[in-house]
C-alpha cells in the first residue's frame, strides 16, 4: 500500500512540476505523470543502480553529484521511450529532478513519515 501511494505522490510531484514549474517539460495528465513517475522508478531502481555500482569511486569523490546526474539521465531515458511526457534537454529534466525532490520532501513534511 505505502508503495502504492509512494508512486501516486510522485506522479501528483511530476505533474506539478512539468504543468506549473518546469519550462521545456510536458505532461499530457496527471495518468501520463504517474506512469512516467513509475518508469522513472523503475528506471532508477534497475540501470540506475548499476551505472551508480560501476560510477562509485567517482561519485564518491564528486560527492553525489553523479548520482544526481544519473536520475536527470533516467528522466531523459523515459522522456525518449514514453508518449505523453517529454522533456527538452538535460537542464530541464535537471530542473524536474530537483522540483520533484523538494515537492516530495514538501509532502514528507505534512504527511509525516511513519515506519511500522
Amino acid at each position: 500500500m505505502r508503495f502504492i501511494v509512494e508512486i501516486l505522490l510522485t506522479g501528483l510531484a511530476v505533474f506539478i512540476g512539468a504543468r506549473y514549474l518546469v519550462p521545456g517539460v510536458t505532461v499530457d495528465g496527471f495518468g501520463t505523470a504517474v506512469i512516467a513517475a513509475l518508469l522513472i522508478a523503475l528506471a532508477n531502481a534497475t540501470i540506475g543502480f548499476i551505472l551508480r555500482v560501476l560510477t562509485f569511486p567517482v561519485n564518491f569523490l564528486t560527492l553525489g553529484l553523479i548520482s544526481f546526474i544519473i536520475s536527470v539521465l533516467m528522466i531523459l531515458l523515459v522522456s525518449n521511450v514514453m508518449s505523453g511526457f517529454h522533456a527538452s534537454g538535460f537542464w530541464a529534466a535537471a530542473f524536474l529532478a530537483i522540483v520533484v525532490a523538494i515537492i516530495k520532501a514538501i509532502f514528507g513534511s505534512i504527511g509525516g513519515t511513519e515506519r511500522n
